[in-house]
């Protein structure tokens, strides 16, 4: 039943990327809503999405919950980690022991700080596209446990069509469109990022239940993630209308 329950969740999941791909749709939802598949789905207790930007340079943009956004932010500032390997590499990094010595040695300021965050085991997919890799997809665990390659094989499908979906393109313009899509992905990032501080503070509440939500508002009126996050910044709606966390 397990496997049943496991197999029609994963079905649900590919077709709401697959309804992904029109001309305008939420590039922010659909890698927060992959994180957060990933650990449903996956054996790990987080996961957490990169995209590079026009200049190649890698931005946090989505997470499964706020310490594994807090570590992958981490990871960038100082330039290392599994993550920053995969996308320079495109190739995966999996089932790295974050307690090893060999860990500490790659990266000497991640591995210490991933660990004082609750992880002890990681890995990194590359979002790919044939030669093409536009970010990565990070995996943490509290346990030091094998991923299985069926839960890898699994996180890497994931990985790919949701790059397929980021990088679709309904023009001949393609490379501009693709700047665009990302570029106005990483730009709402910032919006939202804000929008989670002001809600949570407001409803004293945590960052994550905060934006839990604030996306489930947003999703049950049909509104954009970053379209909703301007009107709350510029003082045109009012936050009072939001459900907040039940406590």
């Amino acid at each position: 039943m397990i496997g049943m329950a496991r197999e029609r969740r994963l079905a649900e999941v590919f077709v709401e990327v697959a309804d992904s791909l029109i001309d305008d749709f939420d590039v922010i939802d659909l890698l927060q809503r992959l994180a957060t598949r990933c650990v449903e789905l996956l054996d790990v207790s987080a996961a957490g999405l990169m995209l590079a930007d026009v200049r190649g340079e890698l931005q946090v943009i989505a997470a499964s919950d706020e310490q594994s956004r807090l570590l992958e932010l981490f990871a960038l500032q100082h330039d290392q980690g599994p993550c920053v390997e995969c996308y320079r590499t495109a190739c995966p990094r999996t089932n790295i022991d974050l307690t090893g010595a060999e860990a500490v040695a790659a990266w000497p300021q991640f591995a210490p700080r991933a660990r004082a965050t609750g992880y002890a085991a990681t890995h990194a997919l590359p979002l790919r596209l044939r030669n093409r890799v536009v970010g990565a997809l990070n995996l943490f665990q509290t346990t030091a446990d094998p991923l299985g390659d069926d839960d890898i094989a699994l996180a890497q499908a994931l990985a790919d069509v949701s790059t397929i979906a980021i990088l679709q393109q309904r023009t001949l313009e393609r490379a501009h469109m693709e700047k665009s899509q990302v570029e106005s992905a990483l730009t709402s990032r910032i919006l939202i990022e804000q929008v989670k501080g002001v809600l949570a503070e407001r409803w004293n509440t945590s960052v994550d239940e905060a934006f839990a939500a604030y996306r489930a508002y947003a999703r049950a009126h049909h509104l954009r993630l970053v379209d909703l996050a301007a009107r709350i910044i510029n003082g045109s709606f009012d936050t009072a209308t939001i459900p907040p966390p039940r406590s």
